[in-house]
């Protein structure tokens, strides 16, 4: 069964570490963006009924409730297997929690990043570690069980004792769900470009290194398994059961919808993907679909999982070099025909799939 993605890339403010094509926008627009998102889904041919939904941004928390129950009552499929809000701490309010619910939403994927003020206030978020307890216990209180948090590793000002805090709070907190994505600096976030300019805004300089960086992540890997919290794809953890139902599809390559400002699609051949811009996307654009290159795909998308792939024998045959080499490297190991990346293969990630791109 298939899944929707909704994109709202509106936000309050843009934080530092964001590479996402969201930001803040005129007020106006947004009524605009709501009235094409509605028109996009309208014309939908639906040729299956959805069984997850997932609102990302920007800021989809921010949407009025009852512009998220209008959105949501154009998607066929309810009650859906799992719908998950993406949701920005400082947004959640009771009020607002019963109507996510009452509009179908029964996951929320809160943006938490850091529990540490210092590194809060450098990331340009205005949440403080007691607002995400309070928000959390007021999203339990409405029926929403099923919660993820984000944080990064390898934010400005970072250290291992400030990293072991924000991991005490998940400890507190008990979320079935938590996704680590170490920092990524490329030329598309502030601080990204920052760094890679040798400057000084937003912490650049004070940022740890690529080897603290890893240390934190494994930190992670470690304590998230005591919590029973298993690694189930490299930068997601969850208690047995509570994987994202939704996510998973991205990386089993199932199809999906996707609306809205740079969203992305695939319906088992082809993929296509919407204008990036919000502009643009409020002109008039057709989508272009791309054929995909189904070997390629299997094994960057798929040795993602920590239950890795198994490849058929003209996939061993086409890509036997690399895979001999990586395993006499201790990048990737087999195991009664499925292939998958080690320890040490999750955290050079990026080097093995490149091998996998022809």
């Amino acid at each position: 069964m298939a899944g929707v993605y909704f994109s709202y890339p509106f936000c309050a403010q843009k934080c530092t570490y964001c590479n996402f094509a969201s930001g803040v926008f005129p007020h106006g627009m947004e009524a605009r963006y709501l009235a094409a998102l509605q028109g996009e889904i309208a014309r939908h041919p639906w040729a299956w009924q959805p069984e997850t939904v997932y609102l990302g941004g920007g800021t989809p928390s921010a949407i009025e409730p009852a512009a998220l129950a209008a959105l949501l009552a154009l998607i066929p499929g309810r009650p859906w297997r799992e719908a998950t809000l993406e949701t920005a701490p400082g947004t959640v309010t009771p009020e607002r929690a019963r109507a996510w619910v009452e509009a179908g939403i029964d996951r929320v994927s809160l943006g938490v990043q850091s529990f540490v003020q210092p590194e809060i206030a450098r990331t340009g978020r205005k949440h403080t570690a007691q607002i995400v307890a309070t928000e959390i216990r007021m999203l339990r209180a409405a029926g929403i069980a099923k919660i993820n948090i984000d944080l990064i590793a390898g934010l400005s000002g970072q250290t291992e004792a400030s990293w072991r805090e924000s991991l005490d709070w998940i400890a507190r907190l008990t979320p079935d769900h938590v996704s680590v994505y170490m920092l990524e600096v490329d030329e598309d976030s502030r601080l990204g470009r920052e760094i890679l300019s040798g400057g000084t805004r937003y912490g650049a300089g004070d940022r740890p290194g690529c080897d603290l960086t890893a240390d934190l992540y494994e930190t992670a890997v470690e304590r998230l398994a005591a919590l029973g919290l298993a690694r189930y794809e490299i930068s997601n953890f969850a208690l047995p059961g509570h994987e994202s139902r939704h996510n998973m599809k991205y990386w089993l390559l199932e199809p999906y919808a996707g609306f809205g400002s740079d969203a992305h699609s695939f319906d088992g051949r082809l993929r296509w993907q919407n204008p990036e811009s919000v502009n643009e996307y409020l002109g008039a654009w057709q989508p272009v679909g791309v054929e995909r290159n189904h070997i390629e795909e299997r094994f960057y998308v798929g040795l993602r999982l920590t239950q890795g792939i198994r490849p058929e024998p003209r996939e061993w045959k086409h890509f036997g070099e690399p895979i001999r080499r990586f395993i006499e490297l201790g990048l990737l190991e087999t195991d009664g025909g499925v292939l998958r990346l080690t320890s040490r293969g999750m955290m050079l990630s990026n080097e093995v799939f490149q091998e996998f791109l022809t």
